[in-house]
């Protein structure tokens, strides 16, 4: 099983966001699940897809 993992500046360019903004998200508690292994942040592509998911708004909202 291989596990997808994105740095800060590649879940950044996927969502069009600036990485700061993942910095402060990390900072409050929000966004999604991530992993800080020797000091480097990642985040796994399961815990970026369940975070896409939780926010998919229905059509009209």
């Amino acid at each position: 099983m291989t596990v997808r993992h994105f740095t800060q500046i590649e879940l950044a360019q996927r969502w069009r966001i600036s990485p700061r903004t993942l910095e402060r998200w990390r900072w409050l508690g929000q966004g999604p699940r991530y992993l800080k292994i020797g000091g480097r942040v990642v985040y796994r592509l399961e815990d970026v897809e369940a975070f896409e998911d939780e926010k998919r708004q229905e059509a009209g909202r």
